[in-house]
């Protein structure tokens, strides 16, 4: 399952672990990115709190966490490879992974098609 928030991280859903990263359309806005920082293992998020930060030739900018949980997996290879983010968003350049504390906040995300509709209004 995949979902979206509106801040523009993804989540990937495979049983009670999401995967998140950043979707394609926040790193072309970002431009160039240079330097990214994940959360540590072990780390507790919460719902829309701040849980990784990303760095472009632009400007700086927060990754959220999109649902509350504990971080299961950082991707620690961003640190010497930050451009993977943009050519790969929803791929190897992923974040983190983290456990769900509370599923029902899924519900709150928006699917694809959802979200392509919320990224065409900010035009």
């Amino acid at each position: 399952m995949l979902k979206f928030s509106e801040e523009h991280e993804w989540i990937a859903v495979e049983g009670d672990v999401g995967t998140v990263g950043i979707t394609d359309y926040a790193q072309a806005q970002l431009g160039d990115i240079v330097f990214v920082e994940v959360p540590e293992v072990g780390r507790k998020l919460t719902k829309g709190g701040e849980a990784a930060v990303v760095e472009s030739v632009k400007a700086a900018s927060d990754v959220y966490s999109p649902v509350t949980g504990e971080v299961t997996a950082s991707n620690a290879s961003l640190a010497e490879h930050p451009g993977t983010v943009n050519s790969d968003p929803r791929g190897e350049g992923w974040f983190f992974k983290v456990k769900l504390a509370n599923k029902s906040e899924l519900d709150g995300l928006m699917d694809e098609a959802a979200y392509n509709e919320f990224v065409k209004g900010l035009g």
